[in-house]
């Protein structure tokens, strides 16, 4: 059974929001609103893991493409740099 206060979802919401949008630190949101970073770094990680499964597929996919695009790089450098004959 969780032990301590409930927060309201708003508030959760609103400490979300400032860390991930306004740079707001997790120690520091812990402080001004009186929860603990182990219960806030909680609600983090559940947003990811559980509401926003896109955005670990869209980066797995983005690093994908950005490896992609070192390898086209490279070998565009490597023909450029080659002696021409």
């Amino acid at each position: 059974m969780p032990v301590g206060k409930h927060v309201e979802q708003q508030i959760k919401d609103e400490i979300i929001f400032k860390i991930r949008d306004g740079g707001l630190k997790v120690s520091e949101a812990a402080d001004q609103y009186g929860i603990s970073s182990k219960t806030i770094y909680a609600w983090l990680r559940a947003g990811v893991v559980d509401g926003n499964r896109n955005l670990i597929l869209e980066n797995n996919r983005l690093k994908k493409e950005l490896e992609q695009a070192y390898r086209v790089l490279g070998r565009l450098t490597a023909e450029t740099q080659r002696p021409k004959e």
